[in-house]
């Protein structure tokens, strides 16, 4: 890899100061971003499965009735966190990754996104702790992850369409997830210890990305050099019969 952690905490601190300029006053939020912000909080309180729709809107301070015209689920709104997690994303500007490789630029990306997370870091744990005993919930979160990732593959410039665009995606949100169980375990303001977790893990998900490309290739040629050998026989029988 061209670039190690150290630099790309450098280069992480780069991006956290630039943040910190002075803005102006905050937009107030409309019920649906109170919504979501008011999930979110009860989720690092409680756990997923106890969160109700009443405690939902009573941290909100709207009706059920608004919350039911914005929301039909808990999962709903967590998908809309991930959409907007995923447009904090998308909007920065990654055009100085052009020339790193594609690892590089994917390191860049989910790097991001873990900052984008940072406000949210125990709702992140707890969700993490109830996708565990929850099968269910862990097969819904991984539906969302998937499309998420394609995002984000996307925006290290990685195809993301088709079969293995799918394959790949499901790959960075297995990798993803485990480098969320570190990252929200990582109190080092340096996040050391999750850049090398994501480090380790996108080298074995690069290794594993070429073993699936070349079992990909492996049977169509195969498949081809058998047909080749059964035409020959077949014109070698032929011959033999004339």
């Amino acid at each position: 890899m061209a670039r190690r952690p150290a630099r790309k905490s450098a280069a992480k601190s780069a991006r956290s100061s630039s943040s910190r300029r002075p803005a102006g006053p905050a937009a107030p939020l409309g019920e649906r971003d109170k919504i979501v912000a008011a999930f979110l909080a009860l989720l690092g309180e409680k756990p997923f499965e106890e969160i109700g729709f009443a405690d939902i809107a009573k941290q909100a301070g709207v009706s059920l009735t608004q919350l039911r015209g914005e929301f039909a689920s808990t999962l709903a709104m967590l998908a809309a966190h991930i959409k907007t997690t995923d447009r904090a994303v998308l909007a920065e500007d990654l055009s100085d990754m052009a020339e790193e490789s594609p690892r590089e630029r994917l390191f860049d990306v989910l790097m991001r996104r873990l900052d984008a997370l940072a406000p949210h870091r125990e709702a992140v744990r707890s969700l993490l702790r109830s996708a565990r005993r929850n099968p269910p919930l862990a097969v819904a979160l991984n539906g969302l992850a998937v499309r998420s990732q394609q995002w984000m593959l996307t925006a290290a410039g990685i195809t993301a369409s088709g079969p293995r665009g799918i394959l790949r995606a499901q790959g960075l949100a297995m990798l993803f997830a485990s480098v969320l169980r570190t990252w929200t375990h990582d109190d080092d303001p340096g996040h050391a210890r999750t850049m090398a977790a994501l480090d380790r893990a996108l080298a074995r998900g690069q290794r594993f990305a070429g073993f699936l490309d070349d079992l990909c290739y492996i049977p169509s040629r195969r498949c081809r050099l058998r047909s080749r050998r059964h035409r020959r026989d077949e014109d070698s029988e032929k011959a033999a019969a004339a």
